[in-house]
Parts: C-alpha cells; structure tokens; sequence
C-alpha cells in the first residue's frame, strides 16, 4: 500500500461559509437520494451515504432529520445533477458538478464564472474524457489491520488504497474504486462494521498538469469562483 496524493484546491482559498456551503451541498444530495429510493436509509445506499458525509462535516442531526422529511413531501424543490466542462488557464482542465432547479440559470453562471476568470466553457466530453470517475471512501486508520482489509475489499472491487492526509492533516486510509462499484465497496465495509468518515463519488485526473505557483494561484482563484455559486457543489480539476 503506497500513498495516495491528492488532488486539490490550496487552502489559502478556504471562505468563512465553506460549512454553511457543505451543508447546503448535503441537503441537495438528500433531497435527489430520497426522490430516487425513498426516505428509508436501511434500504437506500444513496441516502446512507449522503448521512455518512452530513457526520463528517458536523452537520446536525436534526438538520439531516429535516432534509429528508423535506424530500419527501410533495412542494419541494427537483434538483437537477448537470456536469459542466471547460478550462482554467494554463491548460488545466475543469469539471463543476451541479444541483439546481434551473439548469438555463445554472449554466449561464458557470459560463459567466469561467470567462471572468481566465477560462473557457467546453462541450460536453471535451474535458471529462482526462478524468475517471471513481467512488472515494475515507477511513480513520486506528483499529485496522489495514494488510488483511486491502486483500478483503479486491473482491468488492477494490482498486486503489492508501495513505493520504485530510484537510485536518490528520492521517486517512483512502479506498478508490469504478464507480460501477461503488455500491459493492460500501456494502463490504458494513459488512465489516467500518464506517467511513466520509463516500463520494469523484472525477479522479488520469493526466496532471503542472503549474507555477503564480499560475496555480490564478487557476485556484478560478475554482473559488465557481464553488462560491450556490448551484455548484463540486469542482474537479488536473492541476498537479
């Protein structure tokens, strides 16, 4: 098991509202897990996940309650997933995951998000095709035989593990599998009782791009732009 360097958004961009914005983000994700399987997180493992990453981020309890009896009544919003590609200066290549109720809005936005800062608005596969979307599970390391889990978890689909470190510069076990076989991976940790600290499903870079710090600069003001609208809830990109 080697370690897993990820790829992300220097913290020096960090906002005061990232949590109010992580909240918001979740409560999107509820609401399109519950349309899609149902209020009961026993049998929907969409919904499962979106309440594992509301713990992860100290989401209240009573916040998450709310979010789903919300989803489940009948004049709540219908949120949308739409996947935007372009690309930031210098070559770096963007991808903005959405939820919104007004795709026409939305993408208006992110256009507008990307000429401003230095980049251009692509088509559809123009970018994503420099990506590979994968599930992501974070673990905390105490307590597991992290050998014997590795050779346990091949068989649910298990593609990549190891170290890396989390925005806390606290150690994690990362997990990485297709994306086909995400619903695998997180039946075999419950399974074995594990709970993650945190399941996505995220565009992993088959290729990086490298950069300056001057540039990365410019590209990460690009990034905050885009993660500042209230429509985007992720942002991907291959800078190295």
């Amino acid at each position: 098991m080697g370690r897993i360097f990820e790829v992300r958004k220097a913290t020096m961009f960090a906002r005061w509202d990232r949590m109010a914005k992580q909240f918001t983000r979740i409560g999107k994700e509820i609401n399109i897990a519950v349309k899609a399987g149902g209020g009961d997180p026993d049998n929907n493992p969409a919904l499962r996940r979106c309440m594992q990453n509301a713990k992860s981020v100290n989401m209240p309890k009573d916040r998450v309650e709310a979010a789903i009896k919300k989803a489940l009544g009948k004049d709540t919003e219908n949120y949308d997933e739409v996947l935007y590609e372009g690309y930031a200066p210098h070559g770096v290549a963007i991808l903005v995951e959405t939820a919104t109720d007004n795709p026409t809005r939305t993408v208006a936005n992110v256009r507008s998000h990307f000429n401003k800062g230095g980049g251009s608005m692509g088509t559809n596969g123009s970018v994503s095709f420099q990506f590979k979307k994968m599930g992501v599970f974070k673990l905390n390391p105490e307590g597991l035989n992290i050998e014997e889990l590795e050779l346990e978890l091949i068989d649910a689909g298990l593609e990549e593990m190891g170290e890396s470190i989390d925005e806390h510069d606290n150690q994690v076990i990362v997990l990485r599998c297709a994306f086909t076989d995400f619903g695998n991976l997180q039946k075999a940790l419950e399974d074995k009782n594990i709970t993650p600290i945190s399941s996505e499903l995220e565009w992993i870079p088959t290729v990086t791009v490298p950069v300056n710090d001057e540039q990365a600069e410019e590209i990460s003001k690009l990034i905050d732009r885009l993660e500042q609208d209230d429509d985007v809830n992720k942002v991907f990109h291959n800078m190295q």
